[in-house]
């Protein structure tokens, strides 16, 4: 990472830098963040010539405190730890000449370098300050307060924030520190998946933390945290309600059960993430039952009347462990897949409700989007009418053919691989899933700049004409999956 450059006298870099470089990176990753991510300051060159009050007078106007110094095929830097050294002497400022106190082997990395290795550069070596190249051109420099500025919203200082935290009310910063990372990342142009990934991540680090306060060992080792839904597909980025379930080993008991649980969903809501309204949370019975009660009610949600049945089953589906014992949620999944042995009335059944929001005939709304005029420009649900369909679809194809993955871009390559479904289709569902999750978060931040709360709505004339081609190509993507499904299942004879 660190450029050797012989003519300007470079250090080259040594196999101990690259063995370090590849431990530290296995212990800490900074999975989005590059150099030319971080705010890089344009460097100021001066002339080796150059005497020292000229110097200080130029760095004092620009409010800056380091310069590149050119010297013939040589370029160095001078920073006020030069100074320093130049005072000491008894020559007056103005006859000493920059060349002498500049240090002409100054580091360098790449700007498509990792942040991370650039901040283990300087702490290695002991220095303050690399120059930043793209290719041999220098293009700025990067000092350790421009580096430790970029990361204070980054991912590894929040992660090992929540390690840190002995109580809720620690656990409560680096929670509150999630919401400020999503605008840094979406600002900068990282892309949807990557960040609701990262924010899944970090969601379960802050549940599982909490659960490790407020659990007992004996509860811990006896029964195993989930989250479902959005959260369990990580999906999910600007929290919009809690979607988790404890699943306990059968013949355990815990004095105390609700009081555990009660101040878990608590402790969510302080932090920040709403109650789900459908009451999914560990601190209701329904979603805190042994896995022998649990799986009499999967069974009920398959074969019985219960109109929440089929959801919650669906919800369940997208289950993911976070603490606990995995094997309790893997032998309810074996149990689940048993039930549904034979059952192609139930797929069919279960794939219906990707029709439950339609309105309106084929060719709507969306074929006019960016022309709308009149009552159609009014807000729309885009999660109802563009994401569910597709998440839903694909969660009932993966039920279907036994495919274990939970997240809906994971799921759509695998059906696709395992052929399926067409892997053209598979590539345009997710590619329209991310546009759509991509302005969801827009609206959202957007709700969240002005007071309000985030929900599901977006004003199609808010948009720019792009996005608004963009939402019109993957509502037509989503039509298409919807008129698929419906000869896939038959659910013209439902």
């Amino acid at each position: 990472m660190a450029r050797a450059d012989d003519a300007a006298g470079m250090p080259a870099v040594t196999a101990g830098d690259q063995a370090l470089r590849h431990e530290q990176r296995e212990m800490v990753t900074l999975v989005t963040a590059r150099v030319r991510d971080a705010i890089l300051r344009k460097p100021h060159f001066v002339d080796a010539e150059t005497d020292l009050v000229t110097l200080c007078g130029e760095l004092a106007a620009r409010g800056i405190a380091d310069a590149l110094v050119r010297d013939g095929d040589r370029l160095g830097i001078f920073t006020t730890t030069n100074l320093v050294q130049a005072i000491l002497r008894d020559a007056p400022p103005a006859s000493l000449k920059v060349r002498d106190f500049t240090s002409f082997t100054p580091w360098s990395v790449s700007v498509e370098d990792d942040l991370y290795d650039a901040m283990m550069l300087m702490l290695r070596h002991r220095i303050h300050r690399v120059l930043v190249r793209d290719g041999d051109e220098v293009v700025g420099i990067l000092s350790q307060m421009d580096l430790m500025g970029f990361l204070a919203n980054q991912s590894h200082l929040i992660s090992a924030e929540i390690a840190r935290a002995t109580s809720p009310a620690e656990l409560a910063r680096p929670a509150a520190q999630v919401e400020a990372l999503i605008r840094v990342l979406h600002e900068d142009g990282v892309r949807i998946e990557v960040i609701a990934g990262l924010v899944g991540a970090l969601n379960r680090q802050i549940f599982r933390r909490l659960w490790q306060m407020l659990a007992p060992q004996a509860l811990r080792d006896n029964s195993c945290l989930i989250v479902m839904g959005s959260e369990g597909r990580s999906e999910q980025i600007i929290r919009t309600d809690q979607d988790n379930a404890l699943i306990l080993r059968d013949g355990f008991a815990f004095d105390g059960l609700d009081r555990v649980t009660q101040a878990f969903t608590e402790a969510l809501i302080s932090f920040g993430y709403p109650p789900c309204p459908g009451g999914i949370m560990l601190s209701r019975p329904l979603w805190c039952q042994s896995v022998q009660a649990f799986g009499d009610t999967l069974r009920d949600w398959i074969h019985g009347d219960d109109p929440e049945g089929p959801m919650n089953l669906a919800i369940f589906l997208d289950a993911a462990a976070v603490a606990g014992d995995e094997s309790l949620l893997a032998a309810l999944r074996d149990r689940l897949q048993r039930m549904l042995t034979g059952s192609d009335s139930f797929y069919a059944r279960f794939a219906a409700a990707i029709r439950q929001f339609d309105s309106g005939a084929e060719g709507g709304w969306w074929r006019r989007l960016p022309g709308m005029r009149g009552p159609e420009a009014a807000e729309i649900d885009l999660k109802k009418l563009g994401i569910f369909p597709v998440v839903h679809g694909t969660r009932a194809l993966a039920l279907e053919y036994g495919i274990a993955a939970s997240g809906t871009r994971a799921r759509l390559q695998a059906l696709a691989g395992a052929g399926r479904i067409d892997a053209g289709l598979a590539r345009d569902l997710a590619d329209a899933l991310h546009c759509m999750m991509a302005l969801k978060l827009d609206s959202n931040l957007a709700q969240i700049a002005r007071g309000q709360a985030p929900d599901n709505s977006i004003r199609p004339t808010e948009l720019g004409r792009l996005d608004r081609q963009a939402l019109r190509d993957s509502l037509n993507i989503v039509r298409d999956f919807k008129q698929w499904l419906g000869q896939h299942y038959r659910l013209d004879l439902l």
